[in-house]
């Protein structure tokens, strides 16, 4: 039964992956069709833009470090659309690093999870924020 034909019940959480390393990708879709949530893929920020308004997401994984639009300027353009406004966005990165962490919550992130992450880690994170 769909969403249309019964309003009240949802289906599962959907999660928007960035990354531009396919492993990382990959590794994050298994992970979270295991968790039981849709998952949609993007390559690169500006895949993403056009991936966001087209699935409307739960919540958001989004790598720092990608080409042409990196993740920074990803998640900020996506937090000026009023529909995504409370949408949470987790910052991907293989650097633990406070300045990172701090800059990624000025762009309106609301966590951060350190590369390579573990199949608990990001299935609590959706847990956590796509509720």
């Amino acid at each position: 039964m769909s969403e249309a034909e019964n309003p009240g019940v949802q289906g599962p959480k959907k999660v928007l992956v960035i990354d531009d390393s396919n492993t990382i990708r990959r590794s994050a879709e298994i992970f979270l069709k295991q968790g039981g949530y849709e998952v949609v893929l993007a390559e690169d920020g500006f895949d993403a833009l056009s991936k966001v308004n087209d699935h409307n997401p739960d919540v958001i994984f989004c790598d720092i470090l990608m080409p042409r639009l990196d993740g920074y300027q990803t998640c900020a353009i996506i937090k000026r659309n009023p529909r995504f406004t409370h949408t949470p966005v987790i910052m991907l990165s293989s650097k633990d690093g406070l300045f990172d962490k701090a800059r990624g919550r000025m762009v309106g992130s609301q966590d951060y999870l350190t590369k390579p992450f573990t199949k608990d880690q990001l299935l609590q994170a959706v847990a956590h924020y796509g509720s």
